[in-house]
């Protein structure tokens, strides 16, 4: 809900303070005195088109500031936290800048952001109807929504089935149709990881076999090298029987033992290096054996140093394609089986998904007929409810109807396109809105559209331009009852020349001008009941202080209040 507007340097209008409330608050004020720029502002301030021929002569730009008292929490403090704005205790401030060079500039919640967020956010803040600005309710997506409403619960439940069964359909085909895309690439990949893993399995490779295989073939291609230093390094230790000669470490170490032991009585020190050639005696003793044993043991095996040269080519081959090591080669044909299975069991789901999404389209298509039933049923309700509003509203041979157009495709709402129609006349062809009717026909035609889809449709704010244009005595009465509906639920200005619209309101603005020589200025003031009676003598008989006109006005006020008095439906 606006709560104040501030209007700088637009077109009369030098420097005037809205102060608004909730229910009805009108705006009068005599010709010229720059009503209009009051719905000019509010435009500019909802993202509006910014010409700069309405910047006051002589002022460098024109500003309009306005505080909003908005939820916060909702799509309206999401997109102004997005945009990085503020919102202070529910209060949200905008502001529109037009220089008179042309440029335009718009700071959302303390923030620069885009003119076209302050049009988005509009949608949900407010709606203006004037012969100039872009109409809510003129675009079809908003009528298909608020026909929606308008229609009940009824719709309500059919439709969030639908909803539910709609997405989940989309879910569906796009899961399927990536399958179904893919379906070469996914056989591609099983062929090449059917392969891999079949070649593995055959080679029958154990963990660390590869490693084994290497020390197998490096003393199977050297036996004859390892047999021969065995040999000679037993010789060494323990001699050659087939020599006449004994030259060899354990001879002399026997020696030096037995010079040892033949003294080391006579010393301790002594004693205990004996005691180490004992040991080394039998160190030596047993590395001879040992190499004996080795020398009989190496025995070179062509055929098999072949078989295991063999087995280290089949691992080098595979190593290349699936892992350095065995144990790589190994994971990778684990990995490989269990996306295979993955693979192959994508068929499956094809098979799956596409069972899935034959039941969600005929739940969706149950649901459209089911929908579109219920919007033709609201649809003569609606078009019966408006017409007979624009019979009191001085267009008694208007006629509206709402056309809903099946199509073949299923979207988020249905396969229903909705247009409200409008013919002015019995003779005339039902045209859409902004083409059947002229700019204070089509104010009135909003008006008893917003006040049929009063609670169905409900943005916080609307303001009306001119919805009075072009009539007068009861036709101008009832115009004041219904707008004082509508303000039952939201909140109503109205910029009106009509003292019957006047009484109405629960607040009253009158813009005030000022000449000082070829300068005119502009500001607002909010009435009190004694000067409200005096503007509606204005307004009623030309003259403020006419006796007549101020006790018409009176009693234009006391018919209203019980009108005003009314709690909303």
């Amino acid at each position: 809900m606006l709560e104040e507007v501030r209007i700088q340097g637009l077109g009369v209008i030098d420097d005037a303070v809205l102060e608004l409330s909730p229910g009805l608050t009108v705006v009068t004020g005599e010709t010229g005195a720059g009503k209009t720029m009051v719905v000019t502002g509010l435009g500019l301030l909802f993202g509006g088109r910014a010409d700069p021929q309405r910047v006051r002569p002589g002022a460098d730009k024109a500003v309009v500031e306005g505080h909003l008292a908005v939820p916060e929490r909702g799509r309206v403090a999401e997109r102004v936290l997005e945009a990085g704005g503020d919102i202070d205790g529910g209060l949200l401030v905008l502001s529109r800048t037009v220089s008179a060079e042309g440029r335009s500039r718009a700071v959302l919640g303390g923030r620069s952001a885009p003119v076209s967020l302050l049009a988005y956010l509009a949608d949900d803040l407010v709606a203006v109807h004037g012969q100039s600005d872009q109409q809510r309710l003129l675009r079809t997506d908003r009528q298909r929504a608020a026909l929606d409403r308008f229609a009940g619960d009824e719709l309500a439940k059919v439709l969030k089935q639908y909803a539910a069964a709609h997405r989940r359909h989309r879910e569906v085909a796009a899961e399927l149709g990536e399958l179904v895309d893919r379906a070469r690439e996914r056989a591609q990949e099983a062929d090449m990881l059917r392969f891999g893993v079949e070649e593995i399995t055959a080679a029958q490779l154990r963990p660390g076999e590869d490693a084994e295989l290497l020390a197998e073939e490096s003393r199977l291609a050297h036996a004859d090298s390892l047999r021969v230093a065995a040999t000679t390094a037993h010789e060494a230790l323990a001699g050659d029987p087939a020599s006449d000669v004994e030259v060899d470490v354990a001879a002399l170490l026997s020696a030096a033992r037995q010079a040892v032991a033949s003294v080391s009585e006579h010393d301790e020190g002594l004693a205990a290096i004996g005691e180490r050639l004992d040991e080394a005696s039998y160190i030596l003793s047993d590395a001879a054996t040992e190499l004996a044993s080795y020398a009989e043991s190496v025995d070179a095996d062509p055929a098999r140093l072949a078989e295991v040269q063999e087995r280290r080519a089949l691992i080098t081959s595979l190593s290349r394609k699936y892992g350095a090591t065995v144990d790589e080669v190994l994971a990778w044909a684990e990995d490989a089986a269990k996306r295979l299975a993955g693979l192959e069991g994508d068929d499956e789901r094809i098979e799956e998904l596409r069972a899935e999404a034959e039941e969600l389209y005929g739940r969706m298509a149950r649901g459209a007929e089911e929908l579109t039933r219920i919007r033709t049923e609201a649809a003569e309700r609606f078009g019966a409810a408006v017409t007979e509003e624009l019979t009191a509203l001085a267009m008694p041979h208007a006629r509206v109807s709402v056309r809903i157009t099946t199509g073949e495709e299923f979207g988020p709402h249905g396969r229903d396109e909705v247009e409200i129609l409008l013919a002015p006349h019995p003779s005339a062809r039902p045209l859409p809105l902004h083409k059947g009717a002229s700019g204070g026909e089509l104010s009135r035609v909003m008006l008893a559209i917003e006040v049929v889809f009063a609670g169905a449709d409900p943005v916080p704010t609307f303001v009306f331009d001119e919805v009075d244009a072009g009539v007068g005595g009861k036709a101008a009465v009832e115009i004041g009852r219904r707008l004082a509906r509508l303000a039952r639920r939201s909140q109503v200005i109205v910029v009106t020349h009509l003292p019957q619209v006047a009484a109405f309101a629960d607040a009253h603005l009158v813009v005030e001008k000022s000449t000082d020589g070829l300068v005119t200025e502009s500001g607002v003031v909010r009435l009190d009941r004694a000067g409200r009676v005096r503007e509606l003598s204005r307004m009623l008989a030309g003259l403020e202080d006419s006796e007549l006109g101020r006790a018409h006005a009176e009693e234009l006020l006391v018919n209203a209040d019980p009108d005003r008095a009314l709690p909303a439906d």
